[in-house]
């Protein structure tokens, strides 16, 4: 059975979700639909997704 505890969102600061399954971890806001899924023992991203948060890719 997954575990789950409540976090502050680092995209908005409202309160999210965060779940703990065998090999993944799931982050996720409802409230600004933030989503980041990574590899719980590495750490590698294996989706995400964050309204607001923009990236400027270097032009050069």
């Amino acid at each position: 059975m997954p575990r789950k505890h409540q976090f502050r969102c680092p995209n908005c600061g409202a309160y999210g979700e965060r779940t703990y399954y065998n090999q993944l971890t799931k982050t996720e806001c409802h409230s600004c639909d933030y989503l980041m899924i990574t590899y719980t023992k590495t750490g590698q991203v294996v989706e995400a997704h964050a309204p607001g948060i923009y990236f400027e890719a270097d032009e050069n």
